[in-house]
């Protein structure tokens, strides 16, 4: 799934660690949410949205990239 946690952590001055503490997972987990290689459970993207004071839309986007192949 895209999303621009890194452009929000990053403009917090946040390394991937300190995000992860601040939400309750691991470093690798942000990472990996990062590299759209994992989608978060609800309850995580909740508590990235609530950290950075915005709506789990603004750090999510769920539509497909358009490409059915």
């Amino acid at each position: 799934m895209k999303n621009d946690v890194r452009t929000y952590r990053e403009a917090e001055n946040l390394s991937q660690a300190d995000l992860a503490a601040t939400v309750g997972v691991s470093r690798q987990t942000i990472n990996a949410i990062e590299r759209e290689r994992y989608d978060p459970s609800l309850e995580l993207a909740f508590k990235l949205a609530d950290h950075f004071d915005c709506r789990i839309a603004d750090l999510f986007d769920p539509e497909p990239d358009g490409t059915d192949e």
